[in-house]
């Protein structure tokens, strides 16, 4: 295993779940508080359209860089085993997280969630954002455990 290029990997793969998640934190717990202060459904709907479009392609770039470094660490490592052994419980949580994600910012938000969510938003601004707000802190929570659960993990105490 070359250290240097595992370093690299690890940094990049560290920096890429910085951006993802902590634009899914941001999304979750700033912006969706401020688009609930606002008075007028159009500009709610205006404001989230303009932090999805403009966060999209990040969390989708990084999504890419974790999977990638994320494979590459494995296997510089040789630890494909641990995805059968108990012990190593969190990194399939790590990946099951992975996928989810990757679900949802290629195939359900684009193909399936997307189009009805602009039609809710045309006809229903404050019950859909309100639904999206609920999915955004299910979906926080759940990386926020998994991190945890890969951290200990790592460090042994699982």
């Amino acid at each position: 295993m070359n250290y240097r290029w595992f370093a690299v990997a690890r940094v990049l793969h560290v920096f890429a779940i910085v951006i993802w998640i902590g634009g899914i934190a941001a999304v979750t717990t700033v912006i969706f508080p401020a688009i609930r202060r606002i008075d007028s459904n159009e500009q709610k709907v205006w404001l989230f359209e303009q932090v999805e479009h403009n966060f999209r392609p990040q969390a989708r770039t990084a999504w890419l860089i974790v999977g990638l470094t994320g494979i590459y660490m494995v296997g510089s490592l040789g630890a494909w085993k641990r995805f059968v052994e108990p012990h190593y419980w969190w990194m399939n949580a790590m990946v099951g997280l992975w996928v989810v994600f990757g679900l949802m910012l290629f195939i359900v938000e684009p193909l399936v969630v997307g189009p009805r969510i602009r039609r809710s938003l045309a006809s229903e601004p404050r019950a859909a954002l309100a639904r999206i707000e609920v999915l955004h802190w299910m979906l926080l929570a759940l990386s926020l455990a998994v991190i945890a659960s890969v951290v200990g993990g790592i460090y042994g105490l699982f």
